[in-house]
């Protein structure tokens, strides 16, 4: 019965029918390093209730929270105050409680605490929602031994090590485990572990036969034993162990560990005992504490502060000591200089007979009173800007994806503009770039094509399914085969619907469909409810080659321990019928033999070997009568080849008894060896069966890339952004998905550094380590050389160059003498590719290249293994996928496809870049316009130390006077539009080259704040010094001169705000206006209140300003005066030496957007030519037919 399927599984014992012995492991070797250092872990498995832990190890709980509740205090303000300018004004802020103070105390310390508590806030928020997906893994359920034989549910963070759990099918490993037992009778499961490695494939794993009799709850009412094995580690390959059951001691290997973020998949549930937990699991260790990550931007503008901090000491310096020189000066001969001073009874600020003391006081009252060249609401504007502009990335409908419903997710707002300035992209395969499944879409039988090539090409050209591209270059209209049907995109009416009977060669297309049906290790599910039969594989190709026979007419609807059957279309009968074959043997496939095979006996009794595999390796394996169609089929992998879809071999041939008596005996032997080399022993008595095969055809399947990643890819090359792939997937995988996404191209040269050949493999096999350690490093290095020779010679003429490197290979070409010349052959490369990395080495290329280059990295990942990755790049870009939140926990920004990082990129980037940019030169811009008129005051005022503003001016013009403008310009302003940044993507590079935040923008803006503050101050001084200002002929004195100031430095910033602003809204014009219309509501308000608290201000406005003409005609002729010399600046820039953005938009102004022949005048001026992306490979084709 179909139905019956599952219901067998229990009783299945599917390791006496594989080629390998999955759980065997021997006490030689390592195994005798356990107890001494390094390998002293200790689990006792016992009953809950035997006793307290006799070893402490750590608890289950897994935190990627920055704080906790103790720390968050003592370390918020730690990061808080380690901004110097945020310790300078705490600095100030204490000294003002002293007589040095030119203000008072409570206008200086107010400012600062509210500086201070809103950033801190925002950091609790954001910790908090960390905090809160930590609470949700810790507080996921398992099974747990709780004594007498029964388990409960428990959360994952109630964990101990020792305890033994029950994880059933689907669900991830809370821990990492040694597997005791499962539900099959010989203890093996299959564990997906796509989280650790990203590889889809699933393990097999096999418990040791000691423990596998564990089958149910009750027989662990019992159980004991005690497990001695390595200490935690990172390492996720291997595992030294053993464990004592019963005063018997048994090895344990790699094959009986379960590793935590792993997931239980085709088994219904298994036994394990736990011996690591939490941040001692080897994923955690593979994982770095979050770092604190600061944007380029930022660490520049740290060193803007110091500069203005440089300047602030050097004014201060020279301020005191032409104090202390008029100080000295104040009394000669009892003559006072200085006569309103009394410098003859006068405190020890201006003392004469004490000027080098007073000099020295008034350096403290300088530093005080010249804070504000720093701004200090500058950390706060930006980190408030940040937040509001991770809100837009959020709420982007255009990134959201309504199938998972999932929008983007901004989990921290530090790097907004860091995304700006990408100049690399590192990149995970599976689950990044793929959709982790394949789609079976051509293939060759008996010589002859079937099924459109065309199609993943035209998807990939962003032309509809309905369409795909002719030999000619022309568009065709096709009819759409099975859409519903995952893993099948194959339309050939030739041989679908049973029509394969009429072809020529009918016979070689049914022992080529009946071998895709058989030659697997596939497990058939039935739905109870409809009756439909899906697939669990160990790999997508397996699943897609079983639905494609399925949809042939070859339908796989069970497995039982020791045969296969199929509903298979009969060619005489012309109907379906029910055929069963016995399974004999199942050669797996492994990265060394790169093949499959099965042998089978069918219902005549013959003897099959069915195979499939690589080309490189299938080929050779035929025999002299089976390469019939072996030159048609190898043009027609090279043409799948070309439309980057992953191909396989397909062949067969008959066995007669006494050939496989021979071969099953010789295999048995070789699998109950116990020594170092069985593995060989093995491959070498499966190399003697596995010839003189007759081959059938060749299968072509797709590597399903997510919808618009080539597309995206293309575009960011289009932007200059260099894309590195590093995926723990094989090389061939990674190559045609490589080929898929147009990463690489027909034409491009590939420099392959790979350790996965015969020399190397005998080289690991020497006695002494260090010398094949030696000899493999040599052989890396002299790859990497001529690598580097063939680069110099591509330069002369421009040829485009790949490189692939495979694991192995990279542990050395990371070594601290090898890595300059491996960093040196990357960057030079187009595209860059690194296979079975490790998630350690895809942290360590990612270190490299963001170290040695010095440019910004960004890393993208959905799984667990590129949670070190995305840490140590400067953006981490996590995948929200179905497969786990590891990664998505471990970012700095979410989204759920990689299409998204298109926009992600060259619009909230770009836009985020730029108003971030925009936004700290004005902060800079007008508190030096604001500080200088102070400093020019002093110099009026002879030094001595007296304020030309009252002390609320001071402290509320940058918090309410021009802020909010500021605000608005790094929330809504935009160069272009969205549209035109995906139009023009080299308007990228302005970010990449930083022409934004230039030292030459930065001082440019400086001059023009130093200009604004020398016409403000010497226009005032000169315009109402010596005039008449009231109606009863009274000048002016300090306060109305202050005021005066004042107004025209609120009205001039804002104004030079008004003209840097190319986006307006309504918001921008209410904070703009709304700022120099507040100004006079407090000065009016203010002026109102007793003047003991409003000093200066009392009255000032209503008094003496507003009724005198000359107060608005200065602040006029001031405005217009200040505001002139960048007017005459901006406008001779824009038409003489227009920068990209202002290229693009004097195109739009002139209506020239759609014209063609202007947008490729605009594109020629072209920053960095595209290496690699379809648009490239169209180039690169049609130069090549030229």
């Amino acid at each position: 019965m179909v139905g019956g399927c599952r219901s067998r599984r229990k009783r299945k014992q599917l390791s006496r029918i594989h080629a390998f012995s999955i759980g065997k492991a021997s006490f030689k070797g390592e195994h005798s390093l356990i107890g001494g250092p390094g390998f002293s872990t200790i689990v006792y498995c016992k009953e809950p209730e035997s006793g307290s832990d006799i070893v402490n190890y750590g608890d289950n709980y897994v935190r990627t929270t920055k704080y906790t509740a103790f720390t968050f205090i003592p370390k918020s303000l730690f990061e808080q105050f380690r901004r110097v300018a945020n310790f300078y004004f705490l600095v100030c802020a204490i000294l003002s409680f002293f007589p040095v103070s030119p203000y008072s105390a409570l206008s200086n310390v107010v400012p600062l605490v509210v500086v201070v508590a809103v950033t801190i806030g925002k950091e609790a928020v954001e910790d908090w929602r960390r905090f809160k997906q930590d609470i949700e893994m810790n507080n996921r359920k398992v099974k747990i031994h709780n004594g007498e034989g029964v388990f409960d549910y428990s959360k994952w963070r109630d964990l101990k090590v020792g305890d033994i759990v029950k994880v059933e099918k689907d669900e991830f490993f809370p821990a990492d485990l040694i597997l005791l037992s499962s539900s099959y009778e010989d203890a093996i499961c299959y564990v997906e572990t796509m989280n650790l490695d990203g590889e889809t494939n699933l393990k097999l794993k096999q418990a040791l036969e000691e423990t596998s009799k564990f089958q149910e709850d009750s027989t662990f009412q019992n159980f004991k034993a005690i497990i001695k094995c390595e200490d935690p580690n990172a390492y996720l390959y291997s595992f030294i162990g053993n464990i004592k059951l019963e005063d018997q001691l048994y090895p344990l290997a790699p094959q009986q560990l379960l590793l935590r973020d792993s997931k239980l998949r085709n088994t219904d549930f298994i036994y394990g005992a736990v011996i690591f937990t939490g941040h001692d699991t080897k994923v955690m260790q593979n994982s770095m504490d979050p770092p604190s990550k600061r944007s380029k931007v930022e660490k520049q503008m740290d060193k803007i502060i110091y500069f203005l901090f440089l300047v602030l000491f050097f004014i201060s310096f020279i301020g005191s000591v032409f104090f202390g020189i008029a100080t000295s000066e104040d009394l000669k001969n009892g003559v006072m200089k200085r006569w309103y001073l009394r410098p003859d009874d006068t405190t020890i600020y201006y003392d004469p007979k004490k000027a080098p003391v007073a000099a020295m006081l008034h350096f403290l009252t300088a530093l005080m009173l010249y804070s504000y060249l720093i701004p200090i609401s500058l950390y706060v504007s930006i980190e408030i800007v940040k937040v509001l502009q991770s809100m837009f990335v959020n709420h982007d409908i255009h990134m959201y994806y309504e199938e998972t419903n999932q929008p983007a997710h901004a989990r921290t707002s530090n790097l907004n503009e860091e995304l700006g300035q990408v100049d690399t992209i590192l990149s995970d395969k599976t689950g990044t770039l793929t959709c982790n499944y394949m789609e079976f879409v051509k293939c060759s039988i008996a010589g002859i094509a079937y099924g459109h090539v065309e199609r993943p090409l035209a998807r990939r050209k962003g032309l509809p399914l309905s369409q795909e591209l002719t030999e000619d270059g022309n568009i065709t209209e096709i009819s759409e085969a099975n859409p519903s049907i995952k893993g099948f995109n194959f339309m050939d009416e030739r041989i679908m619907n049973g029509n394969w009977v009429n072809e020529p060669y009918a016979n070689v297309i049914q022992n080529f469909l009946r071998l895709l049906a058989v030659c697997h290790t596939a497990i058939p599910e039935v739905d109870e409810e409809n009756g439909k039969v899906s697939y669990e594989a160990e790999s997508p190709d397996e699943a897609a080659f079983v639905i494609a026979a399925k949809e042939l007419g070859f339908e796989f609807n069970e497995r039982t321990q020791t045969t296969i059957s199929l509903r298979e279309f009969d060619s005489i009968s012309g109907r379906n019928i029910r055929r069963s074959y016995k399974l004999l043997n199942i050669l797996e496939f492994s990265s060394s033999r790169k093949r499959m095979s099965v042998i089978v006996r069918d219902e005549e009794e013959k003897l099959l070997l069915l195979s499939k595999g690589a080309d490189s390796v299938m080929f050779e394996r035929l025999a002299k009568n089976g390469r019939e169609f072996e030159k048609k089929t190898k043009q027609h992998i090279k043409e799948y080849a070309d439309a980057g879809l992953r191909t396989l071999i397909l062949a067969y041939r008959e066995l007669d008894e006494e050939e496989y008596t021979l071969f099953n005996k010789e295999l048995m032997e070789a699998k109950s060896l116990v020594s170092a080399d069985r593995e060989q022993i093995v491959e070498d008595a499966l190399e003697k069966i596995e010839k003189d095969l007759i081959l059938l055809g060749a299968t072509a399947v797709e590597d399903k890339l997510q919808n618009g990643v080539p597309e995206c890819i293309d575009k960011l090359a289009q932007a200059g952004i260099k894309l590195w792939i590093l995926t723990g997937d094989k090389m061939e995988t990674a190559i045609n998905v490589g080929f898929a996404c147009s990463l690489l191209r027909q034409g491009m040269k590939q420099i392959i550094i790979s350790s996965d050949t015969p020399e190397t493999k005998s080289l690991e096999k020497m006695e002494n380590k260090s010398d094949a350690y030696v000899a493999i490093k040599k052989s890396v290095l002299c790859q990497l050389m001529e690598g580097k020779e063939l680069l110099g010679v591509s330069i002369e003429n421009s040829e485009a160059f790949s490189l692939i490197i495979d694991g192995k290979s990279l542990t050395y070409a990371l070594e601290d003498d090898v890595q300059d010349l491996f960093l040196a052959l990357a960057v030079g490369c187009a595209s860059v590719i690194c296979c079975r990395s490790s998630p350690k080495q895809k942290a360590l290329v990612t270190r490299l290249v963001k170290i040695k280059t010095g440019c910004t990295t960004l890393a993208i990942g959905d799984g667990a293994n590129d949670v070190g990755m995305l840490q140590e790049a400067d953006i981490g870009i996590g995948i929200s996928g179905v497969e786990g939140m590891q990664a998505v926990m471990s970012s700095d920004i979410a989204i759920a496809q990689f299409r998204y990082l298109e926009r992600l990129l060259l619009v909230h980037g770009h836009w985020c870049y730029r108003r971030i940019s925009l936004m700290i030169c004005y902060f800079f811009y007008k508190n030096i316009a604001f500080g200088f008129t102070l400093f020019l005051y002093e110099i009026y005022a002879s030094f001595s130390g007296q304020v030309a503003y009252n002390d609320w001016f001071l402290s509320l013009y940058n918090v309410f006077f021009t802020s909010l403008p500021v605000i608005a310009l790094g929330v809504f302003d935009q160069d272009v539009s969205a549209r035109l940044c995906l139009k023009f993507p080299l308007l990228y590079q302005e970010g990449v080259q930083n022409v934004l935040f230039s030292w030459k923008r930065i001082l440019g803006w400086t001059f023009n704040g130093v200009m604004s503050a020398t016409i403000i101050f010497f226009f005032c001084i000169n315009a109402i010094e010596n005039q008449a200002f009231r109606k009863g002929g009274e000048v002016v004195g300090l306060e109305v001169l202050g005021a005066t100031m004042y107004t025209c430095v609120v009205c001039v910033v804002n104004f030079q705000m008004a003209l840097s602003i190319t986006y307006f809204t309504y918001i921008q014009h209410i904070f703009i206006w709304g700022g120099i219309l507040f100004w006079y509501i407090f000065l009016l308000t203010y002026g109102t209140i007793n003047p003991s608290l409003s000093t200066t201000a009392y009255k000032v406005l209503i008094e003496a300003c507003a009724p005198a003409p000359s107060y608005w005609l200065i602040t006029l002729l001031v405005l217009v005066a200040s505001l002139l010399p960048y007017l005459v600046y901006a406008s001779i820039q824009m038409r003489f030496f227009p920068i990209y953005h202002q290229m693009i938009k004097w195109m739009c102004s002139d209506g020239h957007a759609t014209g063609p022949e202007y947008v490729d005048i605009v594109r020629q001026r072209s920053i960095q030519h595209a290496t690699f992306g379809f648009t490239a490979r169209f180039k690169a084709s049609k130069t090549s037919h030229v």
